[in-house]
């Protein structure tokens, strides 16, 4: 164990008592949330990310110790473990490295080298490799191995056979691998050719071609694609002559009288052993790669998308955009209750536009709507026009926002919203989420699987349970940094509250039903399943507004409610000061007292100190609220409008490897290329821009028949 925590120490940068702090945490079934708020002290503020990071690496070395064990077990029951091998095992640092060295002692199906070895060649192979000047001919060398009763007839069979024994051998060596697997990555070249002329998809990938050093990785997801649906062809290519340079290298001694017999053996191995697995191997470490890079990439963007600021405290109607079926309209309180909804037919083949703007008319003046939300699916654009000339007839006090619907019919058809919305049918309960949506992000995306919520790149390729394992981290951290009412919150935003699980969510909001709302904390353990761990784990992270305790309705943990009312006394304060706001001078009292001073003596440490005294001087903050507002609009461009030059404002939508997606009001998101981003140089998208961002982008071109838009930030500045 103690090797495991030098290495990741040493991996992330931070003092062995940290890591270990923290890995005796995480095995002792806390989680990152709860770990990364409450307890500061033991790891030096490690953020979530970070200690996700060191769970993730801890969970690998530990499968590495158990493959190390696993390997060392087989090759001893074999007989073969030596004290070489044995030190080699346990310096292997990857499970690529431990699976080389075990490749010669795992049992294999029936192949030429094993016939060889069963017929008795294995001597013969020996002695070839072992052979130095003089010596005598092979015919002279292979003349006692040959046995018509086990099949061999001839000299030159028993020689086959030895060198297929050799070329196996050679082929599973662990050091000419690493030497090989080095080369490829260094000189392989990936190419691709299409196998369909008309294909537009892949029309870049028809004659490709690139280093595998330099290849992107949503260049290695397209090509996959693109092989998988058979559309692409795909070969590595390398100088095999570089190779068998090193091969011969590695194998032939200069004095070896046979080196023209092994350089031939060599070749047979490159080409029908070595290369083949190696590039199986490369292929498989670049998706892998990809994969990862991919699913990073996706959490990069969930991240922002799930902490955009809410649009508070407004009456909104939500706009599900639709032709023959129609366009769903629901209207939701500040609270996102509904209020009313209705089904209005302007698209084609209807285009009942007038109809469609008095019923608008009716349900913006009936319940006071002073925000649209528009889903941007099908028949979104000509829904915005709609909107936007509607609001210019209806006389402004309304504006819009076009906002993602990715997963709101996931959502509809789900029991869940059966659940909250039984008397509604599906496409209604899709115009009340995406309102919902624009009021309160947060609280609507986590009833959706957030694969579903489309910010990433070939979500639908990654590894499942890898994608959702990151994923779920990701929405689990969003929700505990936000902080969940306990009173309005429903059971999918409670599920994802650190240490409760769905069962447990459900008895919240059963118990909630059965008992009216909780006026504390304490509550909580009165609910079926909800014990003293998981109490521990959550309880920080769900508000009570209604309780008299104004602790309660903070992200001061229950523990350290004790210490906050000392520190308060402490510095001349009552409970009841701040409740009203009456802490101007908390901050430079403490500093009066000094900072380790006041933690002794109101028992805690100072990290927990200060995040105390930032929660009693602003109870119950929304991080959220200290973000940019979303930008919403109360006109609507047309594609044509767009000349390049034009300068605009526009929300990142999408942040992919190569550049970011940007909507600026049009429909279609235009893309601002890596290069577009800034002046500076930068190797992801990310370094400058995140989902939610509200950039200026200058149009560069856009053309109307691919419906491409090219913009520039840069340009803009």
């Amino acid at each position: 164990m103690q090797t495991i925590i030098n290495m990741l120490a040493h991996e992330l940068r931070q003092p062995e008592s940290y890591v270990s702090n923290v890995v005796k945490l995480l095995d002792e079934g806390n989680t990152v949330p709860f770990i990364a708020r409450y307890r500061k002290e033991l790891h030096g503020a490690m953020d979530d990310q970070m200690i996700r990071t060191l769970a993730d690496r801890l969970g690998y070395l530990r499968s590495l110790d158990e493959k190390r064990a696993e390997i060392r077990a087989s090759i001893e029951s074999q007989g073969k473990l030596t004290e070489t091998l044995d030190h080699a095992i346990a310096e292997a640092q990857t499970l690529a490295a431990l699976d080389d060295l075990y490749r010669p002692y795992r049992p294999k199906r029936r192949t030429r080298a094993s016939v060889a070895r069963e017929k008795g060649l294995e001597p013969l192979a020996a002695q070839l490799l072992a052979a130095r000047t003089p010596s005598p001919d092979l015919d002279a060398l292979a003349a006692p191995f040959v046995a018509p009763a086990k099949g061999i007839e001839t000299a030159v069979e028993a020689l086959s056979g030895a060198s297929d024994i050799i070329a196996e051998d050679i082929s599973d060596d662990a050091d000419i691998r690493g030497r090989l697997r080095r080369l490829i990555r260094q000189t392989g070249v990936i190419q691709t050719a299409g196998t369909d002329a008309e294909d537009t998809v892949y029309a870049m990938y028809h004659e490709f071609s690139e280093p595998v050093r330099r290849l992107q990785s949503h260049r290695v997801l397209a090509i996959n694609r693109g092989e998988k649906e058979g559309k692409l062809k795909v070969a590595l290519t390398v100088d095999d002559s570089q190779a068998l340079v090193e091969l011969n290298r590695a194998v032939l001694h200069p004095k070896n009288p046979f080196c023209a017999m092994l350089r031939t053996t060599c070749e047979d191995s490159w080409k029908r052993l070595l290369f083949p697995s190696l590039e199986r191997e490369l292929r498989s470490e670049l998706t892998d790669t990809a994969n990862e890079q991919a699913i990073h990439t996706f959490a990069l963007n969930l991240r922002p998308l799930l902490m955009q600021p809410p649009v508070k405290n407004r009456v909104t109607l939500g706009f599900d955009p639709g032709y023959r079926n129609g366009c769903k309209l629901a209207v939701v309180d500040g609270t996102g209750k509904v209020l009313d909804t209705a089904v209005i037919y302007p698209t084609p083949p209807y285009q009942k536009v007038d109809e469609a703007k008095k019923t608008l008319r009716r349900l913006c003046d009936a319940h006071h709507v002073t925000c649209i939300a528009i889903g941007n699916g099908t028949a979104s654009k000509e829904s915005e026009l709609l909107i936007a000339d509607f609001i210019r007839e209806y006389g402004g006090g309304i504006e819009y926002m076009v906002v993602s619907e990715a997963g709101a019919s996931v959502y509809s058809a789900s029991r869940l919203a059966a659940e909250e919305f039984p008397d509604y049918d599906v496409n209604l309960r899709s115009a009340v989420s995406i309102a919902r949506r624009l009021q309160d992000p947060l609280a609507e995306l986590v009833k959706i699987d957030p694969k579903a919520i489309g910010v990433g790149q070939y979500q639908h390729d990654m590894p499942q349970a890898r994608l959702s394992e990151a994923l779920d981290g990701v929405v689990e951290d969003c929700v505990n940094a936000v902080g969940v009412d306990l009173n309005t919150a429903s059971s999918a935003l409670l599920s994802r509250v650190a240490g409760i699980s769905g069962t447990v969510a459900k008895n919240i909001t059963a118990y909630r039903e059965e008992h009216g709302c909780f006026d504390s904390r304490r509550q909580l353990l009165k609910v079926k399943g909800l014990g003293p761990k998981a109490y521990e784990q959550c309880a920080g992270f769900l508000r009570v507004p209604e309780s008299d305790n104004l602790l309660d309705r903070t992200a001061v943990h229950p523990e350290s409610y004790a210490a906050a009312e000392t520190l308060l006394t402490l510095c001349g304060y009552s409970v009841q000061d701040a409740a009203s706001g009456k802490l101007g001078e908390l901050s430079a009292r403490i500093e009066k007292l000094g900072r380790t001073d006041a933690a002794q003596r109101c028992g805690v440490g100072v990290p927990t100190l200060m995040d105390i005294i930032s929660e009693l001087q602003k109870p119950g903050r929304d991080p959220r609220d200290e973000l940019p507002p979303p930008l919403l609009r109360a006109d609507v461009l047309d594609f044509k409008d767009l000349k390049p030059g034009m300068k605009l404002k526009g929300t990142v939508r999408n942040v992919a490897d190569f550049g970011a997606f940007v909507d600026i009001g049009v429909h279609q998101d235009g893309l601002v290329h890596i290069s577009q981003i800034c002046s500076r140089y930068i190797k992801h998208p990310s370094e400058a821009v995140t989902v939610g961002d509200i950039v200026d982008v200058v149009v560069l071109s856009a053309d109307p028949k691919s419906h491409r838009i090219a913009l520039s930030m840069k340009q803009a500045k």
